[in-house]
C-alpha cells in the first residue's frame, strides 16, 4: 500500500495495556468520519488489541508498519 497521510498522530509510546486502546478510542471519538489516525505504540500486546478494538467498533484499519520497536497503526473512522 502506498504511504497513508494521517490526519491525526496520537503517540502511546512507552504506554503498557490497556492505555494505547483506551487513548485509541479517545482520539477516534474525537476525529470526524473519513479522518485517518495514525497511532505509534511501543506496546507489543498492541499489536491484537488495537485491530481488535477497530472491529468491534467498525473502523477500518488501513495499514501496520513495524520499525525500530515501534508500531505505527493506521486507521480510517468509519
Amino acid at each position: 500500500m502506498a504511504d497513508v497521510k494521517a490526519d491525526q498522530v496520537l503517540d502511546t509510546k512507552g504506554m503498557n495495556c490497556p492505555m494505547p486502546v483506551l487513548k485509541t478510542k479517545k482520539a477516534l471519538d474525537a476525529i470526524d468520519s473519513g479522518k485517518i489516525l495514525e497511532v505509534i505504540s511501543t506496546d507489543p500486546g498492541s499489536k491484537s488489541d488495537i485491530p481488535a478494538l477497530l472491529s468491534r467498533l467498525g473502523h477500518q484499519l488501513l495499514d501496520t508498519k513495524e520499525s525500530g520497536g515501534t508500531i505505527s497503526f493506521f486507521i480510517k473512522k468509519s
